[in-house]
């Protein structure tokens, strides 16, 4: 029996056994063995050499966006009329068959946007290219979930699931769970809440269904059975994502306030060029990108190239910031000067871990070389050496 039949059953028998207090046990095993099918679908074949045919996409700029959703939405449009990047789009299904990137001028930053193949139903599990689609949205910083306003509600699910299924886990965080595995010692399971939807009998359950005997499990939140297999598994991704529904100018204002009022939603026309300055403006919001102004001790501020950071690649602390300009900086840094909404007067005096925010101006004052031999009057300028021993002797005078 092949994986996807052995995945098949699996779901069958969920789909059939009565969730109640009786069968939890049974059914975090089940979910645990399909997390482990799941993981071993993705895998490469053994024996095989590299990766596979995927897409190569360099990454450039300073944040990666990626265009997801079914055939004919709207994808190769909305990238068109954001980055000018031509991207053929056409009245039948499937017209884009490869990544086509382009990039977006915003806010003096280079934001790199993705239009992918349309996925459809099925696509976790490899079907039309739908692997290689999903591979690229977890490198992204970002996902538009690009949906038609005139189909049903069911496609927001179906993205949703096969984008889980994947290992995908959208607009939430990772959980507070500590796991640790050990060499010896046993399970030690402990927990600083109470917890609801899990207990220690079905924590062993799971990690004996892994194969796991000795590990260290501690719970910092009431996390249920699907966040300890998300940790367990370690190869989870996080990320945000925005649920862009296209094509409102084909349906009535009462769908589209309806729309519009849903969590992480936003409604847009490609034909129309509606809302297209608010769908630039959330982007910026999620990504959460901050430009910082550099300045030359006296001198006024470099306002023509920031420098972007951003808490997904890196981190926004001072620190960050000077290895961003250059590794050896950091050594140097005696302190930093630092003028905006981050200072809580100009200019504040900061260390390496201040958090800097959009649009702050920084000024770096290095160390100053020591001189050696003192200063002024008593400064020497002799190259002897220091101590007797290492002076080279004269000849002796020859009588």
């Amino acid at each position: 029996m092949g994986i996807l039949e052995r995945i098949k059953e699996i779901e069958a028998e969920m789909a059939r056994t009565q969730k109640n207090k009786a069968t939890e046990y049974h059914l975090g095993q089940l979910k645990a063995k399909l997390a482990k099918l799941r993981t071993q679908l993705l895998e490469p074949p053994k024996g095989s050499s590299g990766g596979g045919d995927g897409f190569e996409v360099t990454k450039f700029g300073h944040g990666r966006v990626a265009l997801i959703g079914f055939p004919s939405v709207g994808k190769s449009t909305l990238l068109t009329m954001l980055t000018g990047t031509h991207s053929e789009a056409a009245s039948y299904e499937f017209t884009t068959l490869t990544c086509i990137p382009g990039i977006i001028h915003y806010n003096d930053t280079k934001i790199q946007l993705l239009d992918l193949p349309g996925i459809i139903e099925g696509a976790s599990e490899g079907k039309g290219r739908g692997r290689q689609v999903i591979a690229v949205a977890k490198s992204s910083d970002l996902v538009l979930m690009v949906l038609d306003a005139s189909k049903s509600e069911g496609h927001r699910q179906i993205l949703t699931r096969e984008l889980e299924a994947v290992g995908l886990r959208l607009n939430k965080r990772p959980p507070q769970i500590y796991f640790k595995r050990k060499k010896t010692g046993g399970i030690s399971f402990n927990t600083t809440v109470p917890l609801t939807h899990i207990d220690e009998k079905l924590c062993y359950q799971i990690l004996h269904e892994y194969k796991i005997h000795n590990a260290e499990v501690l719970f910092r939140e009431d996390a249920t059975v699907d966040d300890l297999i998300d940790v367990i598994e370690g190869n989870r991704k996080y990320i945000k994502c925005v649920y862009v529904y296209n094509k409102i100018d084909v349906v009535g204002i009462d769908d589209v306030d309806r729309l519009a009022r849903q969590p992480n939603s936003l409604v847009i026309s490609c034909n129309l060029k509606l809302n297209l300055d608010r769908l630039l403006a959330r982007m910026w919001e999620e990504m959460g990108l901050v430009r910082v102004y550099t300045k030359p001790q006296g001198q006024q501020p470099d306002f023509s190239d920031p420098v972007v950071l951003s808490t997904d690649r890196g981190g926004c602390t001072v620190e960050d910031f000077c290895n961003h300009i250059h590794r050896s900086l950091l050594k140097d840094v005696k302190y930093v000067l630092v003028w905006g909404t981050s200072a809580r007067h100009y200019p504040q005096h900061c260390g390496l871990s201040h958090g800097l925010q959009d649009e702050d101006v920084v000024q770096i004052v290095k160390k100053k070389e020591k001189e050696e031999g003192g200063r002024g009057r008593f400064k020497s300028h002799t190259n002897a050496p220091d101590r007797i021993s290492d002076r080279v002797k004269k000849a002796p005078l020859k009588t």
